[in-house]
């Protein structure tokens, strides 16, 4: 047994523990995880230390909630410096591939690129607020990068409007763009075909062309180009050099826009 005197250098350091717990848990959320060094500590001494540090967290609970928000912030600020990279080492591929359709005004000093999926409920949700404020701004350049990602629905959906561009123009392809983004209908070519013609274009020539291999180059350079910026989701937004991953309300948008203009 280990009697406790007044000179035991254990009791006398008892004390000091319980102003260390608050301590140690502020400096593990502001300092480098070598900053407390408890491996100076003998067992009993960390053994009474982690006791402090679990009695102090169950009378102020508050401060988990505080260090997962101080977590929170440092994950999000290293995402968003990671991206800010992923962009500008990919401009080239997101705002001047060749092949995706530009719309808005061409001439644009701010560009947004948008990573959607037709049968995506986010980009949906998206799809009027996008159009608003294209129509709003009057100086947004718009591209659109089919990403289909949810199945087999997605991707007819998705070769039917490239075919639809690369067979009958940008306008033909605007068109059906936009009647993809409320369709719910079946995603067989008959079907699609007569969604083409309430359109006033033609089907015939666009489903002889579902299967050409332009067809499928474009969805594979999309694919491979979201995967080396990193996205898995729909939507996915390139606003200037700023990617936002997510759906994002008008608001949020327009203030996205103005950062981008004010530099």
């Amino acid at each position: 047994m280990r009697w406790n005197t007044p000179n035991d250098p254990f009791t006398n350091r008892r004390p000091m523990m319980k102003r260390l717990a608050p301590l140690a848990l502020a400096g593990l959320l502001a300092a480098p995880a070598h900053a407390l060094d408890v491996t100076t500590m003998s067992d009993a001494e960390r053994e009474a230390f982690r006791a402090e540090v679990r009695e102090y967290l169950m009378e102020n609970p508050e401060v988990i909630m505080e260090a997962v928000a101080v977590l929170e912030e440092r994950q999000a600020a290293a995402q968003e410096n990671a991206d800010l990279s992923l962009v500008k080492a990919h401009e080239e591929a997101i705002f001047d591939d060749g092949f995706s359709w530009v719309g808005g005004n061409p001439e644009g000093d701010v560009t947004v690129v948008e990573f959607l999926d037709y049968r995506c409920g986010y980009c949906r949700k998206a799809f009027e607020e996008v159009q608003q404020l294209i129509e709003r701004d009057g100086n947004i350049r718009f591209i659109v990068k089919e990403f289909p990602i949810l199945g087999e629905a997605s991707l007819a959906s998705s070769r039917f409007a490239i075919a639809t561009r690369q067979v009958a123009g940008d306008d033909a392809y605007a068109a059906m763009h936009d009647a993809l983004m409320a369709y719910k209908g079946s995603t067989e070519p008959a079907a699609l075909s007569r969604l083409a013609r309430t359109l006033g274009i033609a089907p015939e020539p666009i489903v002889a062309h579902l299967d050409d291999p332009a067809v499928d180059a474009e969805i594979r350079k999309t694919r491979e180009l979201a995967q080396r910026l990193q996205i898995s989701g729909t939507p996915t937004f390139v606003m200037g050099d700023q990617m936002i991953r997510g759906y994002v309300p008008l608001r949020a948008m327009e203030d996205i826009v103005g950062a981008q203009r004010d530099g």
